[in-house]
């Protein structure tokens, strides 16, 4: 079954059921849509809670070594899978296919990027949605955001006007992270009372140096020296790298994602505005665009894997060090000389 993320807590009251997906690249839905299966799974008796993170196909054993160990805490346990590439292989959808066949008593949540529409066919995908419940989630576009800002808000107890919602759009230009994090501020800050332009203009964080999409933008524009002095600028405001890893990875996967539509056929400004670019970045996005190879894009993607991975523990390496070598690349491509990047450092 499929539902859309506003759709599923009404769901989740009716109870709970074998399986569940979560899918997108808009990562504040995604961790909302997730943290509410986890509350109802724990609502429900689920109390513990094991995590896999899909990084090698030898990782899909362990699904099968945890739904068939006996929990030594709680009667039934939550298994969550973290599968960042969308893509399980032939081992993981081996995997799933034999845990729902077992007709487990445990829960199965798996958190993944984007799923393609070859994989929506696959067996394990079919076989996850005729068991369970698939939620996949979409980026808001630049003509909902507005909307979804508005909604938000009155959700906090706050009564925006028009301008305070039209300005927070554009401050924010879609990221729904900051967005969600500046609506609670104005909640703490003004309670319960219209929210006019003025307090957005006066409330929100501008950060005009060292925010994380300035840093994009700094890389975007191809100077390498200016983007690690931002990275480092941002390093000694202790901004933690998730913060910055969230904007980065979402660059490097549209511009993934206009690599392939262009080379699919489209043209630039068709892909651009299909893939909800703003018109204030189009220019930028474009000349990104002629100077990064697939072979830059697909070292940068490894390079955010890498460094999620190792701010999170589970992977080696100093997340600092590997997101400078991500801005040097976006900046001026995987080309550049060992010597030379060291220079710009």
């Amino acid at each position: 079954m499929q539902l859309k993320p506003n759709q599923l807590a009404g769901q989740l009251k009716k109870g709970l059921t074998t399986c569940y997906l979560v899918s997108g690249d808009e990562p504040l839905l995604v961790q909302e849509a997730a943290d509410a299966i986890r509350q109802a799974a724990r609502d429900g008796g689920y109390q513990e809670r094991q995590r896999i993170t899909i990084s090698g196909k030898s990782d899909w054993l362990e699904l099968g070594h945890i739904s068939s160990a006996l929990s030594l805490f709680a009667e039934h346990k939550l298994i969550e899978i973290e599968l960042p590439n969308g893509k399980p292989g032939a081992e993981g959808s081996k995997a799933l296919s034999e845990f729902l066949a077992s007709s487990p008593d445990d829960i199965l949540l798996i958190v993944s990027g984007r799923i393609d529409k070859q994989s929506q066919k696959s067996k394990w995908y079919t076989g996850l949605d005729q068991a369970g419940v698939i939620v996949p989630i979409w980026p808001v576009s630049a003509a909902e955001l507005p909307g979804w800002i508005a909604a938000r808000m009155k959700l906090a107890g706050l009564q925006p006007d028009a301008d305070a919602v039209a300005l927070l759009a554009e401050r924010l230009e879609g990221n729904l992270l900051a967005a969600a994090q500046e609506i609670e501020k104005l909640r703490l800050l003004h309670g319960e009372q219209t929210i006019s332009a003025d307090m957005i203009a006066d409330t929100v964080s501008d950060n005009a140096r060292y925010d994380a999409f300035r840093l994009v933008d700094v890389a975007l524009t191809g100077d390498a020296r200016g983007a690690i002095r931002t990275l480092r600028g941002l390093k000694s405001e202790a901004v933690q790298p998730p913060v910055l890893l969230w904007a980065l990875a979402r660059e490097v996967r549209l511009l993934a994602n206009l690599k392939r539509d262009i080379a699919g056929g489209a043209s630039v400004n068709t892909a651009l505005n299909q893939r909800g670019v703003w018109r204030s970045r189009q220019t930028l996005i474009q000349s990104a665009l002629k100077r990064l190879s697939g072979r830059d894009l697909a070292k940068m993607q490894a390079l955010t894997f890498q460094a999620d991975g190792s701010s999170k523990g589970f992977l080696t390496g100093a997340p600092w060090d590997l997101m400078e070598t991500l801005v040097v690349v976006m900046a001026q491509g995987s080309g550049v000389p060992a010597s030379k990047t060291e220079r710009l450092k």
